[in-house]
């Protein structure tokens, strides 16, 4: 709909001083911006702004509802909105360029529009309206910042909860297995006893026995067999088994144990038939029980370890107070909660840490959430295969923590604007362009700074951080 040129009028002049954010400022700066602005009516679906075009200038919403909507990720959310007696679009002092999103009429909505080329001015004639609109500026600032860092904390979360998800069920899975197995070998075991009972071994017979059983619990394999070399034990030990007429139905259980030939020859030399039998499914059982049993033992531990990762990367139970952090713990819990978005890319993370590196002072949630982001970052921006480095060394009394990957770098003309809200180069749905602005933020808020370099082929991103003492016994300890 085009722009209707409206006169300062006494009808539009009333209608401003009515206005619930300008209503207060004298009526002579009201009628300066009605002089200079011009009324402008929007039908509903109707873009006001546009996103990634400048803002044409100062919007004063006098009817209807306006909203903005950007993508954070996981498709369009409003983001912010103006109804009758609010204020958009460029205020004075702000450095609004361009919008996150577009800004849409949700229904019939009329504005009064100041131009971008008279907002100096305003500032100089309109004193009042200036710092209503200056005031209005940093509450929305205020509210901004507070609302985005909620959203990218929340969107970080659900990427983190993800990846959990993954890492839980890996051992939960194996912990449900071995448990199934272990019922059905505890009762082949049983089984297997009554009639190892039933055949009267002697004292010699019974030493043989436990040698065998020895045999077969002599530990996990350095390397795992793979499915040709297992079928091919077990084809192995159901020829031996035949060859000595007995049932060729252990050599499954028997092929998953340790068990040697050379144990099962000296066996064979002291106990024969079916107490033989006997024996062998007696020690397959036994010993496929506890190896099922330290199955579930590990699963239970990596599980254990998975939750003591999280609880000290979220630290669920500290205040939120400066506090001297040990860099080590935190590190290695990010990437302990990251594991299986490296997998998806077969990348190699790795970390070292200086010895006798110094705690850093600061807020070890948020720490937690620099070192998340920005591993996080380098892992999308890897190649399948690819390789992160991180690294943390006290340089000049500061302990300085590095996340270098061998992704295809940054272009030039976007290295000066990878911190800048909103800016990404990730595809429509994929970024927020938040996550590097937040961790600029946090970085800040720890006293400390962050820097990047990148060329093809490496991109390092620097955060250095004070270190918890002050004084000579700091200076020595850098």
């Amino acid at each position: 709909m085009k722009d209707a040129t409206n006169t300062a009028s006494g009808d539009l002049i009333d209608r401003l001083a009515e206005h619930k954010t300008l209503g207060s400022a004298p009526r002579e700066e009201l009628a300066w911006l009605a002089k200079h602005g011009s009324l402008r009516r929007l039908a509903a679906g109707e873009v006001l702004s546009h996103k990634g075009m400048q803002v044409e200038g100062l919007y004063v919403v006098l009817s209807g509802h306006v909203s903005l909507s950007a993508d954070r990720g996981a498709g369009l959310q409003k983001m912010i909105e103006w109804r009758a007696g609010d204020v958009s679009g460029v205020l004075p002092y702000s450095r609004l360029v361009t919008p996150p999103g577009d800004a849409i009429a949700q229904e019939p909505t009329e504005i009064l529009s100041l131009d971008r080329e008279h907002i100096r001015a305003l500032t100089h004639e309109c004193f009042e309206i200036t710092s209503i609109l200056v005031r209005t500026m940093l509450d929305r600032a205020r509210l901004f910042t507070s609302s985005e860092l909620h959203n990218e904390k929340m969107i970080s979360l659900g990427k983190l909860s993800a990846g959990l998800a993954h890492e839980l069920n890996n051992p939960a899975s194996a912990i449900e297995r071995s448990a199934s197995l272990l019922e059905d070998r505890l009762v082949d075991s049983e089984k297997a006893t009554r009639a190892l009972g039933a055949a009267r071994l002697s004292d010699s017979q019974l030493a043989a026995v436990d040698a065998v059983l020895a045999s077969c619990l002599a530990g996990q394999r350095q390397v795992g067999l793979s499915c040709l070399e297992q079928s091919d034990r077990e084809e192995a030990i159901w020829n031996w088994l035949s060859a000595h007429k007995l049932d060729p139905a252990n050599a499954a259980m028997l092929a998953d144990t340790e068990v040697t030939f050379d144990a099962l020859e000296q066996l064979a030399v002291v106990v024969s038939g079916p107490a033989l039998d006997a024996v062998l499914r007696w020690a397959a059982a036994n010993c496929a029980a506890r190896r099922l049993a330290a199955s579930i033992q590990g699963a239970a531990m990596r599980i254990s370890g998975l939750v003591m990762a999280i609880k000290g990367f979220t630290n669920m139970d500290q205040v939120m107070v400066a506090e001297p952090v040990d860099l080590g713990p935190s590190l290695r819990n990010t990437l302990s909660v990251l594991q299986s978005r490296a997998r998806e890319k077969s990348a190699e993370v790795s970390v070292e840490l200086e010895s006798g590196l110094p705690a850093v002072l600061g807020y070890a949630g948020e720490l937690n959430q620099i070192w998340g982001n920005l591993i996080d970052n380098a892992l999308d921006a890897v190649p399948v295969g690819g390789r992160v480095d991180v690294s943390a060394s006290c340089e000049e009394q500061r302990v300085v923590v590095r996340i270098v990957d061998n992704g295809p770098g940054i272009p030039t003309q976007n290295l000066a604007r990878v911190f800048d809200p909103f800016f990404t180069t990730k595809p429509l749905g994929q970024g927020t362009g938040l996550g590097l602005d937040i961790v600029r933020r946090l970085v800040r808020h720890n006293d400390g700074a962050i820097h990047v370099e990148s060329k093809q082929g490496r991109t390092e991103f620097r955060v250095t951080l004070p270190i918890a003492k002050a004084g000579p016994e700091a200076m020595a300890e850098c």
